[in-house]
């Protein structure tokens, strides 16, 4: 019954990589703000850009595969400090390079971690306001007022924080694939190096919002639960239970990882015990959500509001909502599901639910069946293709104008000064569009090489990433019903990561031992360092 779930999971993640993949040689979603808005688009690919690419960055990626292998002679504690060095070095250039404002939700959250800092202002949460619909988004908004308290007021020393955690999310991913191959004598610094210089990575730190912070806490939680299922020892599972709760006390997914946790538990039931486990399911359990009671409880006794948060806040039904939507494949509908709640129920929460009810029981009745299959697949396809996690808006920035007449300075944002690199990125620029089409052309082939170890796994009854599994597949199917943006995926990207550096290293240990491949081959020093 266990491997036959464990073979389930593993086939159903192999199906949408695939689905993936065979989509990239027609479609090519793309996420472009400074060209086209804020719009999705799916446009055919364009293969005398693409096919190059993906010869030139397969090529160069077995080139630094066999340089990181020339790095095996030397010690940890020396290469893992200058790869997380240099990645510093790089994060720190691009948020002075492009030193983008925050806008929109980042603007807002921002702004009133000020007004309760020098203000004490908390009539954000009145009838109205942005926390009165978006309570959760309180999170942010203290850690970003913590930050405000304690620093000066700047946007480089938030960014910094940015960066920090960027390099824990970097550690950790080193820790993952390490905690899924005790066996192996490498110390594979490749996937260290690939993860120090993602490039989605390297540019979300410009965006001052949960999405960093999040991905770093909720990423280090799930390497303690890794930890635990392998050395039993309870304090990890305490640390993976700490990091969850504030994960998902920052970013609201937290959940995904949680559920994937438990049903790995109770897979390795044998090795772990009854007893361990029993512990463990209280402990993450217990832990979840006093993140959230103990900010509700304080507001309360404070006086800072009178009652719950969250008596009248948007009903999950209103991304629901949204997530179903012919034209926009269930990206932002361009304030029509907000004015269902500010207008017509006029932010009343019970009322609200059930006027979202009705509009998605009014959708899906009006839709045929072949146009839904048709917006799903556009949905999912777009959303886990895009490949950018929009970068563009979120990491280069704009200088504030669009094409086409368009003029959103407060959506689009601005930067806080001009240089030369920023006027040769502006617009549609050939080195704007390089960045997106690399980055884009990667995230393919990350598929291409997660495909492959996920198959020779399956093909292997060889089930050791069946927490990543578990963990992609949740995000997968949560953003199939919910208000989608490539954004919203990047918690996983370290899993992918992971995933598809093991497809890679496969197939390069495959061709080390082909004929005529024989010059991949890397001669080890004999002094190799101390572990």
């Amino acid at each position: 019954m266990q491997t036959w779930f464990q073979k389930m999971l593993y086939g159903l993640l192999i199906f949408f990589t695939a689905l993936f993949i065979v989509s990239c040689f027609f479609i090519r979603a793309e996420y472009i703000y400074a060209v086209y808005a804020d719009n999705p688009l799916l446009e055919q690919q364009q293969w005398l850009i693409f096919l190059p690419l993906i010869l030139i960055l397969a090529a160069l990626a077995f080139v630094l595969y066999r340089l990181c292998l020339k790095l095996e002679a030397y010690r940890p504690r020396t290469i893992i400090p200058l790869v997380l060095l240099g990645s510093f070095v790089i994060q720190l250039a691009i948020i002075f390079i492009f030193p983008r404002q925050p806008t929109d939700d980042s603007q807002t959250v921002l702004g009133l971690a000020m007004s309760m800092l020098y203000n004490g202002d908390y009539s954000t949460f009145q009838s109205g306001g942005y926390l009165h619909m978006f309570p959760f988004n309180y999170s942010i908004v203290l850690y970003l007022e913590a930050l405000l308290a304690i620093f000066p007021d700047n946007y480089i020393v938030i960014k910094l924080f940015n960066i920090l955690f960027m390099l824990l999310t970097t550690c950790m991913i080193y820790l993952i694939y390490k905690q899924l191959n005790p066996q192996r004598p490498s110390r594979d610094y490749g996937v260290l190096v690939f993860a120090a210089t993602f490039i989605p990575a390297l540019f979300m730190n410009n965006l001052i919002y949960n999405d960093v912070v999040g991905t770093s806490l909720l990423i280090s939680g799930f390497y303690f639960a890794l930890r635990f299922m392998r050395e039993q020892r309870i304090k990890y599972i305490v640390f993976a239970a700490i990091l969850l709760a504030l994960g998902n006390y920052l970013r609201g997914i937290g959940v995904i990882f949680l559920i994937a946790i438990v049903i790995t538990l109770l897979l390795r039931l044998r090795s772990i015990g009854w007893k361990k486990l029993l512990l463990s399911f209280v402990i993450l359990g217990a832990l979840f959500n006093v993140p959230s009671w103990t900010q509700n409880a304080w507001l309360q006794a404070s006086g800072k509001v009178s009652g719950s948060v969250t008596a009248n806040s948007a009903p999950v039904y209103m991304w629901l909502n949204m997530g179903i939507n012919l034209q926009r494949f269930g990206f932002w509908d361009n304030m029509e599901s907000y004015m269902i709640y500010q207008r017509e129920a006029d932010y009343q929460k019970a009322e609200s639910a059930e006027l979202y009810k009705q509009s998605i029981e009014q959708k899906l009745s009006e839709a045929t069946p072949q146009q839904l299959a048709e917006m799903y697949y556009k949905k999912l396809i777009w959303t886990w293709t895009e490949g950018t996690y929009q970068l563009e808006r979120y990491g280069i920035g704009t200088d504030g104008t669009a094409q086409d007449g368009l003029r959103m300075r407060g959506i689009m944002g601005s930067y806080s000064y001009t240089n030369p690199i920023t006027e040769l990125f502006a617009g549609n620029s050939p080195y704007r569009l390089g960045v997106l089409w690399i980055a884009y052309t990667v995230s393919f082939l990350m598929y291409v090489f997660m495909l492959i170890r996920l198959i020779t796994s399956f093909r292997a009854k060889r089930y050791e990433e069946v927490s990543l599994v578990l963990v992609i597949l949740g995000f997968i199917g949560f953003y199939l019903l919910w208000e989608i943006k490539s954004r919203y995926v990047f918690p996983v990207y370290p899993l992918l990561i992971v995933l598809s550096y093991m497809g890679f290293r496969d197939v390069y240990e495959w061709l080390l031992h082909r004929k005529g491949w024989s010059f991949l081959a890397v001669k080890q020093s004999t002094k190799r360092g101390e572990q």
